[in-house]
């Protein structure tokens, strides 16, 4: 069992941490919102730290899940970032979606300092990180991500090391271009049987059963028919994460036409007021063409 740190407790972090804690790991947390992470004391025990340096002190490995490319460099960098109060041989995992090229830069300041530094991404949304099964994409040295990944299985149904660093953001871009089109189909097809007159549980009780199958599918069919979209991942960070994709795709030559299209249907929604609704609300965009 290890001694931890963990920055960012918000949807994803705050049960990640509890798997941590619950595990067996000493576990000291940061919150940018110190009533957050006094809740997650209350909850798991563990530690609280008014900075991430603080945090980062005596940890063999810290952890963030925050926002955004500057979230992450104000908890790692700086005087009170968490790479001033690590010692060398310690490793940082981070498994918030930002670029790769923040990534590579933290990975380099990080080196300098005789720290590992792995980028991390998950998959599974909120639900994935509650119940301990989301999927984690890695990037980084060997070594250093085999001792990582003894930790991450605490909250992981899979976790993999993809390549060297930056590889494990450039994996889960891949998994939010993959989403966008699956969303944006089953929209379609739903709202097509609604158009039709068709009973839509029914159609997707046999379709999902064929090749047209997909987690979305299974996951959120429901929700989309009971015109619920007050849950999962919101459209406000799924058109962060596209945003990546595309930018990334300008420099590696890589063609998106569906993820660029899609990015301008979640804008769409954004207009609509629901910034905050899961991804799935592209449905909601169709309903309102009608």
């Amino acid at each position: 069992m290890a001694k931890l740190a963990f920055l960012g407790l918000g949807v994803m972090g705050f049960p990640i941490a509890g798997h941590l804690q619950s595990a067996g790991h000493d576990v000291t947390v940061y919150n940018r919102t110190t009533a957050k992470a006094e809740k997650w004391v209350s909850a798991h025990s563990g530690h609280l730290a008014t900075t991430p340096r603080e945090a980062a002190q005596g940890a063999s490995m810290v952890m963030s899940c925050v926002g955004n490319d500057d979230d992450l460099r104000s908890v790692c960098l700086g005087d009170d970032g968490a790479f001033a109060g690590m010692a060398p041989g310690a490793i940082f995992v981070d498994h918030t979606t930002v670029s790769a090229a923040v990534t590579r830069e933290l990975h380099d300041a990080a080196a300098e300092q005789g720290i590992a530094f792995i980028d991390a991404p998950v998959s599974g949304g909120q639900a994935g990180a509650e119940n301990g099964v989301l999927s984690v994409m890695c990037g980084g040295a060997q070594d250093s991500y085999d001792t990582a990944e003894a930790v991450i299985s605490a909250y992981a149904r899979i976790c993999r090391r993809i390549g060297d660093s930056g590889a494990g953001q450039m994996t889960k871009m891949c998994n939010q271009i993959a989403i966008a089109g699956l969303v944006q189909g089953l929209s379609e097809a739903l709202h097509f049987a609604q158009k039709a007159g068709l009973d839509g549980r029914a159609v997707v009780e046999v379709i999902s059963q064929g090749a047209a199958g997909s987690w979305q599918m299974s996951n959120r069919y429901e929700m989309m028919l009971d015109d619920h979209f007050e849950h999962g991942f919101a459209v406000d960070w799924m058109r962060k994460d596209l945003g990546i994709c595309l930018d990334t795709a300008d420099e590696n030559g890589a063609s998106l036409p569906v993820t660029a299209l899609v990015d301008q249907f979640y804008k769409d929604v954004q207009k609509l007021g629901g910034g905050r609704w899961d991804t799935s609300s592209l449905l909601k965009r169709l309903q309102a063409l009608d």
